[in-house]
Order: structure tokens, then sequence, then C-alpha cells
């Protein structure tokens, strides 16, 4: 009597050996030997330049925007050694590399950023301080705080823009605006000495010199007014600039920071301990302790601790962590094992080849961090003209003061007019224009299940001309079912009712559907008896007194069925990236089981991909697929729902290289995915698209998150984000009018301060209700 079996197997067709075991990392990701999947860690890895012939890590502080990160990177090339070094905005870290035999001093780096107008210190580049969640409740207190300072100003302006004039009393509007003024906005004081030292302008620059020219004028005004009459003061625009644009400061922050969480979740994944063997028995040790070398074990449930190789023991690994694919894999002795990967129902003995930070897992984690440190600083259209504006602003009111009083001989006249310059060029619409568009279309996005990360995000997909999709989990369901099913007796129920009898206890991702198809038809199961398995071949038992196997072709060749019959069975159930499996009926010892049928699973296309791809083609935008599934499997999804181009087999470090080949001149490229896998190429394209049924890491590394499961939702996020890059320079151009208007009429006296500060008031109003004039847009999905 044949012993019983357990079984998580299954096959895929073509047919694939288990030793070639392929999910999206590609074929040979994880076979015995130098496997495909580390020969491309160690070509990388041999192909940096051996001039550098080592890094170190330093974390800068005082950054605020992406110029920042890019005078902290001109800095430290310029320190003699270095020949590369990368600055991450987001986790606030800088990675240094110098050349072989002239590491430079780390005070001489320290030296550099903080010539530079920033903080630096030491860190450990092997391992890096855990980023810590943003901790801003601080923050909000005191943006709460400004607010409801800011509010009797508000209703100061708003009678005012009626004809109701009345006026805070003088003292009361210095004590509410002195401690915005100084207290907030420090900040930007320090971001705008910054600027000075770099010879540049930007929006910080803008911020400190509007408010302080309105601040300055009010005092000025306090200090000269008549006794007994009230002069019209500007504190209230001081207040509101400060206020507004440090709340949108704090937004954007917010949003930076949670690329943070990506880099988390991807070290999350590495267990901390481990059982390794030491001293004749196995021990419980921390992870870091491991060696090349040790022997860990690995009990079922567990995850991989080591990227290693088998030596004894067999199993299926649930990879889906690292490769994104819904089926895990047999793994045998001699097979490579990577970190992260979850083990299935063996315990293993692996033989650790790499740890700590040449691990599969901490790769990954450095193809999102370099993405995201090396994508060009986008320069947004306000910091550039911001540039321009500020030494011309500045250049004007010097030249009206000095007009007014060498010309005119009136200094006083002079002064005023000059501060009224600087009033009306604050820039206070001009810092509304971009947020408030933002927000509003972030606000309208999320009701209809697009989560924006970031304004950047949103701007930038507005001139997306390529979208790359993954295949599993975004185009197709990520989860098998059954699709086919071939009984030598016609009698499909029964087959299948055999097959979900066996197995029924079993949580193995093909069993799931299996017992699903079962359920749907309501079959009735009967109880399986002495159920065992036979690791990577299939699952055996006991069923209405028959012994069964179900499993793999390479199972159903060791019972004695040959290969013919196999073949005209599975010609009934065969589809492009279809897995087979078989089930049998044991004879007695010596004699060929006999093949009852064949059961066909599939990954289902998601119904909406057509659509998708459809509207997108209609849109004039291309259209690729970039997956790690075998080109079969592949090529069948991409004919079904109109995708001409496709690339299979690729490792996530693979994505990452076609999505550069994909970008070109006026080329931008987005990618729509949902796993770990995905993580690098989602953050190294120009807009990541990330489905929310997948990984937190893609999730995170991705600037748009769609919240159902509906690739549609990628084309509605960029019709969402044309018709907010519109209202940007819609806004933009309001702005500016104003500033352009009013600047001359105030040089040569014929705007007076009351008057600017309404212009100023008036720019704001226009801008924030031609924003909210996007809180209309609905998506073009029909339901």
């Amino acid at each position: 009597m044949m012993g019983t079996l357990i079984w998580c197997g299954m096959e895929t067709n073509p047919p694939l050996s288990p030793d070639l075991a392929l999910t999206a990392l590609g074929p040979d990701a994880l076979a015995p030997g130098k496997s495909h999947l580390f020969e491309k860690y160690e070509e990388n890895k041999a192909d940096r330049d051996p001039a550098e012939g080592g890094e170190v890590a330093l974390e800068i502080g005082g950054m605020s925007c992406a110029t920042c990160a890019g005078r902290v990177e001109r800095a430290l090339k310029a320190v003699p050694g270095v020949v590369k070094a990368e600055v991450n905005l987001a986790s606030e870290h800088a990675r240094v590399r110098f050349a072989a035999g002239q590491a430079p001093r780390p005070e001489a780096l320290i030296d550099a950023v903080t010539d530079a107008g920033y903080e630096a210190r030491l860190i450990d580049v092997a391992h890096p301080p855990a980023a810590q969640p943003p901790q801003d409740g601080a923050e909000r207190i005191k943006l709460a705080l400004a607010g409801l300072a800011c509010l009797p100003f508000l209703v100061q302006m708003g009678l005012q823009l009626f004809g109701q004039h009345m006026m805070i009393p003088d003292w009361i509007q210095l004590l509410l605006a002195a401690p915005i003024q100084f207290g907030l906005g420090a900040r930007f004081y320090g971001a705008a000495w910054r600027a000075l030292k770099a010879r540049t302008g930007n929006m910080d620059l803008l911020v400190s010199i509007g408010s302080s020219a309105a601040f300055g004028l009010s005092l000025y005004l306090m200090a000269t007014a008549p006794a007994g009459m009230a002069p019209h003061l500007y504190f209230e625009a001081s207040a509101l600039v400060v206020t507004l644009v440090r709340l949108g400061k704090w937004l954007e922050s917010r949003a930076k920071r949670r690329t943070l969480a990506a880099i988390r979740a991807l070290t999350a994944l590495r267990p901390e301990t481990a059982r390794v063997w030491r001293g004749g028995a196995f021990v419980e040790l921390p992870a870091a302790e491991i060696r090349p070398g040790d022997r860990v074990q690995i009990r079922p449930g567990e995850q991989v601790p080591v990227d290693g190789r088998i030596v004894e023991g067999a199993s299926s690994l649930d990879q889906s962590l690292l490769t994104g694919e819904s089926l895990p894999v047999e793994r045998h002795p001699g097979d490579e094992v990577a970190t992260g990967a979850i083990n299935g129902e063996g315990v293993l003995l692996v033989e650790t080849l790499r740890i700590g930070t040449d691990t599969l897992l901490a790769r990954i984690i450095r193809l999102v961090e370099s993405a995201e440190a090396g994508k060009a600083p986008i320069e947004r259209l306000v910091d550039r003209v911001s540039a321009v504006f500020v030494p011309i602003v500045l250049a004007i009111g010097i030249a009206t003061f000095f007009g007014w009083w060498l010309g005119a001989g009136d200094p006083v006249a002079g002064i005023v007019n000059a501060v009224t310059v600087l009033v009306i060029a604050c820039p206070c619409a001009l810092g509304l224009a971009t947020p408030t568009a933002v927000v509003v279309g972030s606000g309208v996005g999320a009701r209809h299940g697009i989560l924006i990360r970031d304004g950047e995000a949103l701007e930038r997909a507005h001139a997306v001309t390529t979208v790359a999709f993954d295949k599993t989990g975004t185009l197709t369901e990520g989860h098998p079912e059954l699709a086919a099913l071939a009984s030598f007796d016609g009698d499909e129920s029964s087959l299948l009712r055999l097959a979900a009898a066996l197995q029924a206890a079993s949580q193995h991702p093909l069993a799931r559907a299996v017992t699903a198809a079962a359920q749907f038809r309501q079959l009735h199961l009967p109880s399986a008896e002495q159920v065992q398995a036979l690791p990577g071949r299939g699952v055996a038992g006991k069923v209405e007194g028959q012994v069964l196997l179900l499993g793999s072709r390479r199972l159903m060749k060791e019972t004695g069925i040959d290969e013919g019959t196999l073949a005209r069975i599975a010609a009934r159930v065969d589809a492009p990236g279809r897995s087979l499996s078989y089930l049998a009926q044991a004879e007695a010892a010596g004699r060929p089981a006999t093949l009852v049928g064949a059961l066909g699973f599939a990954d289902p296309i998601r119904p909406e991909a057509r659509d998708a791809v459809a509207a997108l083609t209609r849109a004039g935008i291309q259209t690729v697929m970039l997956t790690g599934d075998n080109a079969a499997a592949a090529q069948a999804v991409a004919q079904a729902i109109g995708i001409g181009q496709v690339e299979a087999e690729l490792l996530p470090a693979d994505k990452v290289a076609a999505l550069a080949r994909l970008k070109g001149p006026h080329r931008v490229v987005a990618m729509v995915g949902d796993g770990i896998n995905d993580a690098p190429a989602l953050a190294a394209a120009d807009i990541g698209f990330a489905m929310a049924s997948g990984s937190d890491i893609a999730l995170n590394a991705a600037g748009i998150t769609l919240m159902r499961g509906d690739p549609r939702l990628a084309v509605a996020a960029i019709a969402l984000s044309r018709r907010t890059y519109a209202k940007i320079r819609q806004n933009l151009f309001w702005a500016f009018v104003y500033n352009l208007l009013g600047i001359p009429l105030a040089a040569f006296g014929l705007l007076g301060p009351v008057a600017a500060g309404a212009a100023m008031a008036l720019s704001s109003v226009s801008v924030v209700a031609n924003a909210l004039l996007l809180g209309r847009w609905r998506p073009d999905i029909e339901e």
C-alpha cells in the first residue's frame, strides 16, 4: 500500500521543472547553483565603478525643498575624493561614494554641509537608523493657534471688501501678528537666508520679504500716526501670508515623509531572530549575528531570515512579498532562497550565503531609496519665476525709494511707495495658487477612490505619455481560479468532488481555488483520510476507499502514467499561462496509476482592464506591460486587453531598467503596480500608481494610490491631474496679473497701501474661487 502524502504542488504550461520555478523575479530566479536572480545582483555589483572605493552615509538636517538637496549634493561633490553624492530629501540621508584610497575625512564632509547652511552627522551606511513616523502634533497646534489668531483679520478684511470699515485696535493687531511673524515664520527666515547665501530666490525668500514688508510698514504707520488717528495697518497681510504658506509647507512635508513608510515596511520583512546551528544544537539568535556559512533552520510558517541555499528539506515558499506573484514555488535541496519569503509546510535547513546589505531584500530597499534620491528635482514654475521675480521686485522697490527721494524730494513718500511695492508683490495669491488647486484636486480625487500622495504627483501626472502596467494583481485579479476541468469518463462533478476532498484542509492558493469551485457548485465533499504531502509533487490520500493522487506531471510520471496520456487530457484544459494539476487513482503495487482527469487554473483578467487600455489609447498614451511572469501568460493577457508591447520575466531591477528605456525627451512614463517587486519601478517612474489591494510597500512608493482594483482609475487620475494642472496655471496667471499691474501703479504713487492690501486680498479670493471650481470634476467611468 502506498504511503499517504500531502501536496501543495502545481505545474505551469509550458512544463516548468521545480528547479526552474519562476515568479516575477524571472526564469531561474531561485534555481540551484548560481541562480539568475543572484547572478543579476552580482552583475550589478560588479558593474560599479572600481574607482569608487567606499561609501559613507550622512544624516542631513535643515532641508526644506529640492533645491536644498541639490545644494547639499554640490557641496559634498566639491570635497576632494568624492566621486558621487546622492541626497534623499524624503529620508534626509546622503550617500557619498569616494575613490579608492581617497576617503575624505568625515569632518570634511560635515564641514561642507555646514558651510552650505545645513546640519550633518555621520551614520552607519550598513545599518542606518530606522525611519520614524512624522511627529507633527506640535506643528498642528501651532497652525491651529495661528489660524485662531488670523480669524479677526479675516473678519476685518471681509467687511472691508463689502464697504464696512472696521479696524481692530492697532496694539491688538500687533499682539496677534507678532507671534505669527517671528514664531511661525522663523523657518522662512532661515530658508531665505540660505537662499541668499546660494545666490538664488525661492518662495521662502518671497514670503519673508513680503510678510516683513507688511509687518514693517504697519509698525512705521503706527509710529508716525498723528495722535487720535487710527492708521490703516497691514498686520493681517503678514499674518495670513505666513500662516497659509506654513500650512502648505506642513502638508507637503507630511506627504514627503510618507516615503519613509515604504522603507520601514521593507525592513519589517526581515526577521529579527533565527534558529542557528551552534554547538551541536539549534539556538535562537538575533539575525544580525548570523554569518555566511551558518546553517539556519526554517520551520513551517516562518520567514526566511537570510539569502541561502537549501541543504536539507523541501517545501513550498510564498515569495509574494518579494515577487508580487500569487503562487508559491517549490524549493528543494540545492535551491536558493531569499530573505523575506514565507516557508510553507516543510522544515528547511539553509546554508547562509548572504546577510545584511548583501541580501536581495536589502537590494530592493536600496533600489527604492536610489530611485527616489536619483530623481531629477522638479523645479516648479513658481520657483523658476520667483528666482527672477524676487530680485526684480527688490530692484523696483529700491528704485521707487530713490526715485521719490531724489526726483521728488520726498523721502517719506519714497518709503511708503517702496513698501507699497513690496506689499502688492507679497506672494499671498502666488503662494495659494498651487496649494489650493492641489488640495481641492486631492479632495475630489479621494471621493472617487484616487488618493494622491503630494502635489508633485498630482501635477506631474498631467504630462504622462506612456503607462507601464504590471500584470498580476493589476491587470489580473491576482489569485488563481479553477478555469477548466477534463474527466476521462465525462463526469466533471465527480472529478471536482474528489479533488476538493483532498484539498479541503489545505491553504494553498490552488487548493482554495478547487474548494471554492466545489462550494460554488454546491457539491457534497466526502471525507479524506490519511492525507499527507510529497513536497514539490503532489498530495495523496484515501477518499471513499480509493487511494487518490493529485498533483504535478512529475508525480503522475512517477506513478507510471505515460506522457501521451497526460498530453491528451492536458490538451482539453490547456491555455497559455494556465497552471495544470492531475488527479489519478493508485492501483496495486507494480501497476501504473489510472488517470482520472485534469484541472486547469488561471488568474482571471480584471473586467475593467480592456476599457482602461482602450481609454489610454484614445488619449494618445502608449501602454506597455512589464511583468515578472512567464512570457506565454503575459502575451495571453496583453492580447486579450489590447496591449501591444510586452516585456516579461523581469526582475525588480529589470523593471527599473525598462522604465529608463521608455523615458526620453518629452516622454513622461507612469508605472501601475501592486507588489513589493513593483516598489522600485513605482519609485523610478516619473509617476507611480499603486493598487490599494497590493502591498503597503507599493502603496508608499507610489505617488498615487488607486483605492479600488480598477485600472480605469489610473486613466481617471491622469484626467484629474490634467484638470488640476490647468487650474494651477490659471491661478498663477491671475496671481501675476495683480502683481504685474499693481507694482507699476505702486511705484508711481498711483496705488496706496490700502488699495495694495485690497488688491492682494482680491487676488487671493479669485485664486481660491477658481480652485474651488475643480470640485465639480467627475471621473468618466461607467460603473
